[in-house]
This record gives C-alpha cells, sequence and structure tokens, in this order.
C-alpha cells in the first residue's frame, strides 16, 4: 500500500509542476528537478524522506 501511494503523490506532484510552470511560472521546473534528484538519490542511498512520513502515518508496505 505505502508503495502505490508514494507512486501516486511523486506522480501527482510531477504534473502538478508541469502545469504550474507551464501556467504560471517556468520556475516550477525546478521543483520537477527536485523531485528527479530526490528519486535518483534514494535509489543509492535506500532513504527517502516521503517512504518515512508515509510509515509514521502508518501506511504498511
Amino acid at each position: 500500500m505505502k508503495n502505490k501511494a508514494f507512486r501516486i503523490i511523486v506522480g501527482s506532484f510531477i504534473l502538478i509542476s508541469l502545469l504550474l510552470a507551464t501556467y504560471v511560472n517556468q520556475n516550477w521546473l525546478w521543483f520537477t528537478a527536485f523531485i528527479g534528484i530526490n528519486l535518483i538519490q534514494s535509489a543509492f542511498t535506500k532513504w527517502c524522506l516521503l517512504e518515512t512520513i508515509l510509515t509514521k502515518l502508518g501506511l504498511k508496505d
């Protein structure tokens, strides 16, 4: 369940930031880049803040 919630949240953040970059200000693309960098970082370190938050909220694997 946590894995599904993680993918939904991250995907939503990316789509929202792309919409904001298109219709509000292109600086929102930095948020998209931040998400990508965090995904790469978590692949190497096996740690992700969003997973920690979801675990504390009670979501199971």
